[in-house]
């Protein structure tokens, strides 16, 4: 099948470990390759901030990035590329005069609204995975969210135009329910982790040498919606561990870090800065052996569309307590692979953590139930097959009505 990803902001290229490299950049380099190296023609447009970069760019999977001239070229801020998507769009729509693709996912409401620009003529059915809602975000972030003042109105647009959504989680089409997207409309397909990068056996020698007896791991960007300052406060109730925040900028950049000085300033008040490390950006190859390093991983943000960290954390066979919120009611099984607490309630995370701390048996069991989890249900391989589907899905009608032309 020929397929066009359209993921105008975060590129694949970016996927590992760069500081502003977030779950959509992992998704989207994971999922193309995964279905190149099933034989699939898949492209990723993306939009170019460099002027140094490629036109395209092969990657191992056999899957291409092509870098697409929409606005300056530069780094531009998300929420304001909305501006240049109907040139993003038209230029999607001159590369697919010739031969369209069978099928585009769009990554992103801005890609969703490029893609659907880009095929107004074209009978190719549109996928569209949204990967946050601005719903969500305005009601969690208020008059502090960025994002263009129409973004809710033109997701429900793109929900109603599109052939199928393809949602991450079951809290995401309730979400879409509520804005007036009809459920028939959606099909949900979870993130996925890489269960040989992300393992349970393997060393641990690049992490840093414990100086507690306990160790907690938080790990994400640092902004405030990840709710690292929960965490701190919880740490306070905890003796005897130490927290360590794997995100942000290199570690060399993090005492200029806004969010990370308010982190900082924060532990001092609370008298447990000798027990918070700030790490910065880790790479992602040292990634696996700094989670098997920790007793606990600890995700507390205050809303999250899917969240992959706890895939990552269960997947090498470490406890999860997280806030039950977007895709952690998916992922984590609560009282079985880890625990769900409410976000913004640091007495609750330390009591939970105080809870799994104290039982050795609890943690190994929920470590290896964490990780069979995730080989049973939540491996690229069954991402790829859910999305294959829902392509398939999408792709036979219109094959049907051509006669199998394009």
């Amino acid at each position: 099948m020929k397929i066009a990803m359209v993921s105008e902001h975060a590129s694949p290229l970016a996927a590992l470990g760069g500081p502003d490299a977030g779950g959509q950049n992992v998704y989207v380099a994971r999922l193309a390759g995964r279905l190149a190296e099933r034989g699939h023609d898949v492209t990723v447009y993306t939009r170019r901030d460099d002027d140094a970069l490629p036109d395209r760019v092969p990657l191992p999977s056999g899957a291409v990035v092509e870098h697409v001239r929409a606005g300056p070229a530069r780094a531009v801020p998300k929420d304001e590329l909305y501006a240049h998507m109907p040139c993003f769009g038209a230029r999607l729509a001159d590369a697919w005069e010739a031969e369209p693709p069978e099928v585009v996912h769009a990554h992103f409401w801005m890609s969703g609204l490029a893609a659907l620009l880009a095929t107004t003529h074209l009978t190719v059915p549109v996928v569209q995975t949204y990967h946050a809602l601005g719903t969500v975000k305005r009601r969690h972030q208020g008059a502090a969210d960025t994002s263009p003042a129409g973004r809710p109105d033109v997701e429900r647009r793109i929900g109603m135009s599109c052939s199928r959504v393809l949602a991450t989680c079951s809290d995401e089409v309730r979400e879409l329910r509520a804005m007036g997207i009809p459920g028939h409309r959606c099909s949900v397909v979870p993130c996925g982790v890489d269960t040989e990068h992300f393992t349970a056996r393997g060393g641990t020698a690049a992490a840093p040498g414990r100086r507690n007896r306990h160790r907690l791991l938080a790990i994400g960007r640092l902004v405030a919606r990840k709710g690292v300052d929960v965490a701190v406060r919880a740490l306070a109730d905890v003796p005897d561990a130490e927290l360590l925040v794997a995100g942000g900028p290199p570690a060399d950049g993090v005492p200029e870090d806004p969010e990370a000085a308010r982190l900082t300033a924060l532990a001092r008040r609370l008298g447990v800065a000798d027990r918070l490390l700030l790490l910065g950006c880790v790479p992602h190859e040292d990634m696996p052996a700094l989670i098997r390093s920790t007793d606990v991983v600890l995700c507390t943000p205050v809303y999250e569309p899917f969240g992959i960290v706890p895939l990552e954390a269960m997947a090498c066979g470490v406890p999860v307590i997280a806030t039950n919120v977007g895709g952690h009611r998916d992922t984590v099984a609560h009282g079985e692979t880890g625990l769900l607490v409410e976000p913004d309630h640091p007495a609750e995370l330390a009591r939970a953590v105080r809870s799994l701390l104290g039982s050795q048996r609890r943690l190994a069991s929920f470590g290896a139930a964490g990780r069979a989890r995730m080989l049973g249900g939540f491996t690229w391989d069954h991402v790829a097959d859910g999305v294959e589907s829902v392509y398939d899905r999408v792709a036979a009608p219109l094959s049907l009505s051509s006669g199998g032309a394009r």
